[in-house]
This record gives C-alpha cells, structure tokens and sequence, in this order.
C-alpha cells in the first residue's frame, strides 16, 4: 500500500500540501467565528534544532510521527474568548468557576484546612536567574486567584475586557460551550486550523520566528524566567487580535494564552493513530479515552491536550508556539496563562 506521505533520505515521513476542501461556507458565520473548510493535511512537528527548541526535547516525541489526517469543516472563533464574553455567560448563568469554589477536603486527602481555599495558579516571576528544571521557582497557588482577578486578589479585570479570559479549568470552558452553542475543538481541528491551509512551516506565519524583526506573536522575550523585555508590547496577556490573523482569519493561535481541546493527552496518541490505520489516513481524529489517558511526568493525573503556547513560551524554555507542538493540563486546573476558543458543526449553525 502506498504511504500517504514521501520519505526523508532517513526513512522519516515528511510534511506533504494540506488539500483543504472547496466547499463554499454553509450560509453566514455565526458571530465572531470564520469558517474552517476542513480537509487533509500532514499533522505534528518536524526535528528540530536545540537552538529552536531551547533543549526541550519532549515537544517534539509526543507530537510525531508527521501522519496524514482528515477533518470536517466547521466554525471556530476568530479569537480566544474574551473576559467580556465569559462575563455575558456569568451573568446570564451564574455560572461558578473552579477556582472560585473551595476544594473539597475528599478530594485533597491529607490536606489541612487551611489549605483548602478557593485559588488558582499564577505566574510569579523570580527577581533573580534560577534553573529551569524547576517550575514551582515561578509558579505560585494565590488564593483568590481567579477570572475576576487574573494575578489575585488586587488586580481585577477593569480596561482588560478584551482580553482572553484564564483561570479557566476545563469544565469551565466546557460549560461556557454549551451555553453558546458551541464546543471545545478537537487537537486535530485546532491544528488544521492553526495552518491556515499551509503545510510544515514552522509558524502559524510562516518559518521564520521575527520577519523582517517584527514580533508576530505575544511570547517571552528576554532571560526567562525573570526579564521580560516586552519587545512585542505585551508582559501578559495581551487583547485579543493584537496580533495579525493567519489565512483562515484566526487571531493569537500561537502565544497569548493556552488553549484547552477536547482530546485527552497520550504522548504516543500519533503512533497508536498509523498504527490503527496502518499507515493510511486518520479521518477526524478524538484522542484515547480517559482511562488511558497518560502523563510520564505526572502518571496519576489524566490530563487534557491544551495547543498554542501562551506569553510564558520563549526559546529559553518551551516553544511550543511552534505548529504541531503539543502541551497538556490537569482539567481540574487553571493558571493566568490558560484560556479557550470554541468552535461549531457546520450542519448546527
């Protein structure tokens, strides 16, 4: 049987032309989402070097080998939901948040009371280098951390209402979804749309990372985890659409925040992927169930595929900016740099 994909002189696969479907969009866009043709196209990422990769090697295993998938057409928002947006969704639902809730002592045993409060995780930058295999030197549990007050108690959310709303857990994204219509794309359809009917370049803008020394994404920028130097304007989150679209007209998907799919994470999802299909294409693929969902850093968390990178990410440390990268997160937990966009079936407009 042919392969679906060339080889390298190596004997690895290679990325081949994404063949986007030329169907015409079904009626009008719902508001604030464009339209994702679908099609067939090479999925995951390339070797690359160390000077691309900052020596993190584990973006590029869980996210090959390169194979050949197919998806469907559908609807996705032109950009990350906004604090405004989630706002109109708390308003009309009441809706709580995970880390507006106290924890439940049964579900943290050994905890003493005075731990269980409502939280969530932010960013808290050393004043001073540290070693990077360590990430509890920036990470922090702020208590009254939350949507509401992005970096704790004192900060709230006034002039940043277009911004990506975070501290989102995974249930809450997907209870947002559900209220708009809407739910959470797979890794698949985030990844065919984040190509923008391109194939193998290295971002979402094409292979280099500043053309012409222009900033295209909100990333870090300086000697992370300490001096950030904010050269593309942004030390956070920045607002929505600050940055250039991709060809399918979609803002941030690469930077900004991290954004939460539907699959969970395996790290070897893409060789179980060809191996069921021997090889051919993988038509709209889900991810493993949750009971095989798996983690080797974390074995006894199930974990959530999460896509984009966010204003963390640097060369230093985590590109995962980079297309076909991959990342994950307990469903249970949210952080100041993690977010969601949705997106919509065709037929369900």
């Amino acid at each position: 049987m042919a392969l679906p994909f060339e080889l390298r002189a190596d004997g690895a696969p290679k990325f081949q032309p994404t063949v986007a479907r030329t169907v015409a969009p079904p009626g009008q866009p719902p508001p604030g989402m464009v339209w994702i043709p679908g099609g067939e196209f090479s999925m995951g990422l390339a070797e690359v070097g160390p000077e691309l990769c900052g020596g993190v090697g584990e973006i590029v295993s869980d996210a090959q080998p390169i194979h050949r998938v197919k998806v469907n057409g559908f609807w996705m928002d032109a950009t990350e939901v906004t604090n405004a947006e989630f706002a109109r969704f708390v308003d009309a639902t009441h809706y709580i948040t995970v880390a507006e809730r106290v924890p439940r002592a049964e579900d943290y045993p050994g905890a003493r009371p005075d731990q269980l409060v409502a939280g969530s995780v932010v960013f808290s930058p050393p004043d001073h280098p540290v070693p990077l295999d360590n990430a509890l030197a920036w990470w922090s549990y702020l208590p009254g951390a939350n949507w509401r007050h992005p970096e704790g108690p004192a900060t709230s959310l006034a002039g940043r209402e277009r911004e990506p709303v975070v501290h989102i857990a995974y249930e809450d994204a997907e209870a947002y979804a559900s209220w708009a219509g809407k739910r959470l794309p797979t890794e698949a359809e985030w990844e065919f749309a984040a190509r923008g009917g391109r194939s193998g370049e290295r971002y979402t803008w094409g292979d280099e990372l500043r053309p012409d020394g222009k900033w295209m994404a909100n990333i870090w920028e300086g000697r992370f985890p300490h001096e950030n130097s904010r050269a593309d304007g942004f030390a956070r989150a920045a607002p929505v659409a600050s940055f250039a679209a991709n060809p399918y007209g979609l803002h941030d998907m690469a930077g900004n925040v991290w954004e939460w799919c539907s699959d969970w994470y395996r790290p070897d999802t893409y060789e179980k992927d060809v191996a069921a299909t021997a090889g051919g294409v993988v038509r709209d693929p889900r991810g493993p169930a949750r009971y095989d969902s798996y983690d080797p850093q974390d074995p006894r968390q199930a974990k959530r595929v999460q896509r984009g990178g966010s204003f963390l990410c640097t060369d230093q440390y985590c590109t995962r900016y980079m297309l076909g990268s991959r990342g994950k997160g307990a469903p249970d937990t949210g952080s100041n740099h993690a977010g969601f966009r949705c997106v919509k079936n065709a037929e369900t407009k």
